[in-house]
């Protein structure tokens, strides 16, 4: 069961507030054929998750133990990936692909857990699976959300796949990935249908990208890889990029390119 350290919303629409400022989730006759999402949330359950805002905190218990998800972050970046639920096809292929990744993402800083919407049992049995269809050994939490009160907090839900509920119509989680820095700032988003398996290495692609960014103080082009030419934000002068990054490639003037390197 997870709980919420609660954060102060900034607006809602009046549409969804009653006496007692109170979100009820919108129960839809169509995608979910008159069922409804079955977890209410309060105003400051569900922030506006934007680019810059602070990652909302939550308590919750993983397959490692129960976490602040503030503290367990730390100093370090922090990527929050969700499934919609164990022993399902997509999902283990995912897990397993993050699994063999993870000394990868160590070595940037980043830390990884994920979230399914199944209790720590089912965890535990299905990373077994995990281990043996990917011949790896799953060493990053998995949170357990079985109520989604989580998914709901980080609006993982599922609003048009009418096959994506329990039996119960509670929607499941879509894949969302949700990389976080140590500022505990949103800093990039992915959402994909419970359908599509995601790219591990573009996850890591982004991490680097924006990695290098904060630290160099560029920006990066179309298909990116570390190594490759980097773009001169339009904010620095073309004297002073040569001062900073020595020879600039000038194909526009709103458009140049530097390299700094691996």
């Amino acid at each position: 069961m997870a709980s919420f350290i609660p954060r102060p919303a900034s607006r809602l629409a009046s549409n969804v507030l009653t006496r007692n400022c109170r979100i009820q989730v919108p129960r839809y006759a169509s995608p979910f054929l008159g069922r409804s999402f079955a977890t209410p949330a309060t105003e400051s359950e569900q922030p506006r998750l934007r680019l810059g805002s602070i990652a909302p905190n939550f308590k919750a218990r993983t397959t490692q133990g129960e976490i602040d998800f503030h503290s367990w972050i730390g100093d370090k970046w922090a990527i929050l990936f969700s499934h919609p639920a164990d022993f399902t096809p997509v999902c283990t292929t995912e897990l397993g692909a993050f699994a063999k990744l993870k000394p990868s993402f160590d070595q940037r800083g980043v830390k990884l857990i994920g979230l399914s919407a199944n209790d720590l049992k089912s965890h535990g049995e299905w990373i077994s699976d995990i281990n043996s269809i990917s011949n790896t050994t799953l060493s990053f939490p998995i949170i357990a959300d079985p109520d989604r009160k989580i998914a709901w907090l980080y609006d993982m839900i599922d609003a048009q796949d009418t096959t994506n509920v329990n039996e119960k119509g509670i929607a499941f989680t879509i894949r969302s990935v949700f990389v976080i820095d140590p500022a505990k700032k949103i800093r990039l988003t992915m959402m994909y249908p419970a359908s599509c398996g995601r790219n591990t290495a573009e996850v890591l692609r982004v991490v680097d990208a924006l990695q290098t960014g904060d630290g160099k103080g560029v920006t990066t082009p179309i298909d990116w890889t570390p190594g490759s030419d980097v773009i001169v934000p339009p904010t620095v002068k073309t004297e002073d990029a040569k001062k900073k990054f020595g020879e600039v490639r000038e194909v526009r003037p709103y458009l140049r390119f530097t390299n700094i390197g691996g």
